[in-house]
This record gives C-alpha cells, structure tokens and sequence, in this order.
C-alpha cells in the first residue's frame, strides 16, 4: 500500500515540475513512510510514497520499462497488492521477460508491457495505479474491481492531475477548494456514496472496476469489471450446502493469497462472525503461526442497546481462545478519544467532515496501536453487503421503503440519516433540493440492477439491496477503513471485498443466503467448524462506540467553544437550533452513537478551518 500522484499537460509542466510534484507526493506520507519517489519528462510527472509490504528492498517507484532506446516505454506508480502475482510473474516469464526485483509492481509493469489495456482483466488484488507510455504519450489510470483503494482525478483542457486522495491533487496549484450545490449535498449525505464524485468540484473519482485514459485526444472512461452484471441469479442456483462448501473452498484461496507479506502480519479480530471466520481461516494456514489479533475495547461499562445487544470483548476473546491467535485487546479511554488534535488528524486523513461519532478517531487510534506490532491487518470489511448481514435485509420498514435501506425510517441504522439531515439548516436543504437528490440517485441505482425472468418480488427486492449496499454503502465503509488505516501507516486487507467471492454468492437466491433462519447462513455453514458456537450463535452487532459519558461531555464542550469564536463558519451551514441541542445531548445511553450531531459539528469545523473551502451558498 502507498500514495500515488501524478501531473500530466501536453502544453509542457514548466520549469517547477519538479518542485511541485515533490510537493504533491509529500501530502501522502503517511500512507509510504517508507520511501519517495518522483519521475519527471517535459509533459508528465508522476510520484510515489512507498509503504513496503513486499520485496522491501526491491520495488521502488516509480518504475519505469526499458526499451532499447533510453528512454522508458513504461512508467508506473501504484498502490495496493496483487494477490495473484506470483502466477503472473511465472506466466510472464514464459513470453521472455526477466525480473530484477521480487515485488507485485514488477508484475504490473511487465504485464503491461505484455498485454496492455487487457492486463486489468487479469489481476486479482486491491490497487490503484498510473501508468505512462511514453510511446503514445497516454496515461491510464486503473482501480480494482470493489474499489478497495481510491483514486481521484482533476481533469482541465490538455492537463490531468490524480492522486491516491484529494490532498494531492490540492497542492499541485495550492488554490482553496470549491465545493458547489451538488457537492454541499454530498457533504450532508455521508452515508451515500456517488459513484465517480467527489464533493470537491473539479474532482472526480475513478470508479471501481474502471480504467480511465488520458491523451491529446482527451478523457476516456472503460468499466472493465461490473458489478451488475454478475448479479442475474442463473439456472441452477446452489442449494444452502453446495454454497457453503464453495465459499468454503474459495474462502481458503482467498486467505491463503492475501497472507503473503515481508513485515509482520495480523487480524481485526471483533468477536463477530466475519472477523472470526478470517482469522481462524488465517491461523490455519499462517506459517509459523499463531496469527495476531487485535479488537477494540474502552475502559468505560459498556451500555447494550437494541442496535449493539452485547460488548465485542467476551466474544473477541473467546473466538482467540478457541483458533489459539494471540490477541490483544485494545483499550481506549473517553479523554483520550475526545483530543481535538485526533478529530483534526481523521479529518485530514480523510479530506472531508465525513466521519460518523466517534467511530474515526477509534479505529485511527487502533490501527495506530497496531501499527507498533504489525504493518498489515486482515478486516472482515464486506461480508454483511455480500452475505446479508445487516439488520436492514431484514426489516420489512428497511427492506421496503422506497430509498436506500440504511436510509430509511427505521432503527435498522439508528435512523442516521435523519439525525445527521436534521442538523443542517432547513432553509438550505430545501433551495438545494436534498430530497429529491436523493430519490434521483435512488431511481438512478435501481436503474442499473438487472433481474432474472418472472422472478418473486421478495427476491428481487433483495437482488436489489444487494446491489445498493454493494455500490452505495460498502465504498463509505472502504473509504474509512483505507484513509484511517494508511494514516496510521497500517495496510488492511479485506478478503470478502475479492470478486470472485462476490461473483460466487451475488446470484445466491435469498432463501439460501438466510437457508438456516438466520443472517448470512452461507457464510456460517462454511465456516462452522473453525469457530465457537457462541460466534456463530451471536446477533449481529455494528463497530462499537464508545460508551464513556465522559467524552460525550468533552464533545458538547468543544461544540460550545467553537461557536463562541466569530470565526466559525457552522452558522452557514448548520442549524442553530440544532446545535444549541447538541450542547446538551438526550439520546439515550447506549445508542448508536449517542451525540452524532455535535461530532458532525466538530468535524465540518476542523474540516473548514484547515482547508478553507469556497462554498456555494
């Protein structure tokens, strides 16, 4: 894992090229603190942080392919890992190509070279990568299929700059951001992702599954791999068995492949089903073992509620004892957590006010503990949007309302989306037309699931929400769980977010998924003989917040300090009534985040003090 950027202008970069692609490539440090590297010519520049996983003395970027002439036919710079480069390397090296190094960049590179644009088609892994062929002058820029790494892009006449996150691509001309209608929208929608947007106006995001090129000819956009297109149920659809045995003897390939690394490696270990099944499945095959795990605890009483029924750490520690990991308990305290200076760092991480209570700042402070024993974590991200998991597959008030499931008026997800929509200013949600934006992406997301013939409603209903918690969902989890993680210097894997799983079990018809009355029954069988009963047994619960009242306290206390300062801009956006409330939460004890107004208050501030945005207002 690494930053990636880069600066294409067929008008010329000019005499500071140089300058400000080092520049560009130092805002993403934190995610290579191991190594830079920058490669320049008269029209493009492309820059590297590295992050050494594989190969740590080989694989440094960017990479370039020689031809007989001395300049490169190919220059890279990319992020991620590819799982199946070892299979690659060897095929490669039967069409003639040699190999100086040990690394998977390598393998990008020279399969490239090899088959060109088709070459996406081939990899199985997490990346992002840029990719320049000095012959045609061309840039592509590719991103795996789930879009486990980001990569965004500004694109303006013959000039095109891109990086891993927006800080990159913000420093190249170091002008204040502009945010315009559709992106204040999005800023008050963080529970949605739009495919391909960003809320920054003038940047864009490559899709996942796309590949994107770039040449005096200008932009052309590809999806090599998509989604909906593997989600039309087939003739002979696996009964609940057979699909377990599959998932089963996919899940082992999966694990087995993404425990490859040169540092020392480790699991999110939460007590929860998901998490489970992957560190068991890596405990079997990690050699020497036993493999590390790590969960989250805080030092406060825990709180249950109907959302979060029972505390992570008795069933953490129970799947450890019976796998035989060797685990470790995080524990974090309210004070701690309620440090301004971590909110400013999530937000930084991030480029954006997103961030849901105080679930940023424990996950960056975790893998920032982690980071002390291991550089890569193996995350159970993705199986409740593959298999089912969440409450809101189940409850009819979710399940059939006519919006986006987690969306909806429904405790299904503690009704997030009203409480954040609610703290906005009224006035300024109705001139931008928030609603109807969101019934718009709604209609536009349905629009794109294709259905079997003469299929039950109930299992087309369900086709469905798979497919938005899959493209809408799931990449607001990806983005957190990669900008948080690579600030820490931490890379996570995520083995449910391999396609071929998800090409497995998407056409699954519901009654198999749920086959033994309860959620993701797939993924239970297939793995019942790796965990304790009592993980397989368990009622789904959501990633823990902190039920220290104390820090609730702290939050209210910033909030009021904040708005005593002339300089504060919430007053342009948020609800002063609202915030008022905020100063004095009554949500209950044990809640799903308990004050999530005022932490969304906390969060545009620090957002807008440190970047200073232009809003469209």
């Amino acid at each position: 894992m690494c930053g990636i950027t880069g600066w294409i202008d067929y008008q010329g970069l000019g005499p500071n090229a140089s300058e400000t692609l080092t520049r560009m490539t130092d805002t993403q440090t934190l995610r290579g603190p191991d190594g830079a590297g920058i490669w320049t010519s008269d029209i493009a520049g492309l820059g590297h942080r590295r992050l050494s996983i594989i190969d740590l003395a080989g694989g440094a970027q960017p990479m370039l392919s020689h031809t007989d002439t001395t300049e490169p036919a190919l220059v890279l710079t990319y992020s991620g890992e590819i799982y199946n480069y070892r299979e690659l390397r060897t095929e490669l090296r039967t069409r003639g190509h040699d190999f100086r190094t040990a690394s998977d960049t390598e393998v990008v590179l020279a399969a490239w070279s090899e088959w060109g644009r088709a070459a996406v088609d081939r990899l199985n892994g997490i990346y992002a990568f840029g990719i320049w062929d000095t012959r045609t002058q061309t840039l592509s820029l590719v991103r795996d299929r789930l879009g486990v790494k980001p990569l965004y892009f500004r694109q303006t006449g013959s000039s095109l700059v891109f990086g891993s996150e927006p800080k990159a691509i913000l420093a190249q001309n170091r002008h204040r951001p502009e945010v315009d209608d559709e992106g204040i929208i999005q800023l008050m929608l963080p529970l949605l992702k739009i495919p391909g947007k960003s809320p920054y106006t003038d940047i864009g995001e490559v899709r996942p599954g796309e590949l994107l090129t770039f040449s005096r000819g200008g932009l052309a956009r590809r999806r090599y791999w998509r989604l909906e297109e593997h989600l039309t149920p087939n003739d002979h659809t696996l009964n609940l068995t057979d699909s377990a045995h599959a998932v089963r003897n996919l899940l082992d390939d999966i694990v087995s492949r993404q425990l490859v690394a040169d540092v020392p490696l480790c699991t999110l270990l939460s007590g929860g089903l998901d998490s489970t099944a992957i560190t068991a499945l890596a405990n079997s095959q990690l050699q020497p073992g036993p493999v590390r795990s790590f969960s989250v605890d805080f030092s406060a009483p825990f709180i249950g509620s109907d959302v979060t029924p029972n505390p992570d750490t008795e069933f953490a520690y129970d799947a450890a004892r019976f796998i035989g990991s060797d685990h470790t308990s995080i524990v974090l305290d309210g004070p701690g957590l309620a440090d301004a200076a971590i909110r400013e760092q999530c937000v930084r991480a991030r480029d954006l006010p997103f961030g849901i209570g105080d679930l940023d700042m424990s996950l960056y402070v975790l893998c920032q503990a982690i980071k002390d024993h291991s550089t890569v974590a193996l995350s159970g991200e993705s199986a409740d949007e593959v298999f089912g998991g969440y409450l809101w597959f189940h409850r009819d008030d979710a399940v059939w309302a006519n919006t986006f499931p987690w969306m909806s008026d429904s405790p299904a997800h503690g009704r997030l989306h009203q409480r954040i929509l609610n703290v906005f200013r009224p006035e300024l949600r109705a001139k931008l037309g928030v609603d109807t934006y969101v019934a718009d992406q709604y209609t536009t997301a349905l629009g794109e699931v294709r259905h079997g013939h003469a299929e039950h409603p109930q299992q087309r209903r369900m086709r469905e929400l798979t497919y938005l918690g899959l493209s809408r969902f799931l990449p607001t989890l990806l983005d957190r769980k990669d900008r948080l993680s690579m600030a820490a210097g931490l890379e996570v894997r995520v083995p449910f977010c391999d396609h071929r799983l998800v090409e497995l079990v998407a056409p699954l018809r519901w009654d198999v998924l749920t086959g033994d009355g309860a959620e993701k029954s797939v993924l239970r069988q297939s793995v019942r003989d790796l965990i304790p009963r009592s993980v397989a047994e368990r009622k789904k619960s959501p990633y823990p917040s902190i039920p220290d009242p104390t820090y609730s306290e702290q939050v209210s206390k910033q909030l009021a300090a904040r708005l005593t300062d002339p300089d504060c801009r919430l007053p342009e956006l948020f609800d002063p009534t609202a915030l008022d409330a905020a100063l004095t939460p009554t949500a209950s004890p044990g809640a799903l985040i308990s004050n999530v107004e005022a932490e969304l208050a906390l969060n545009f501030d620090a957002w807008l003090r440190i970047y200073d945005p232009v809003l469209a207002l």
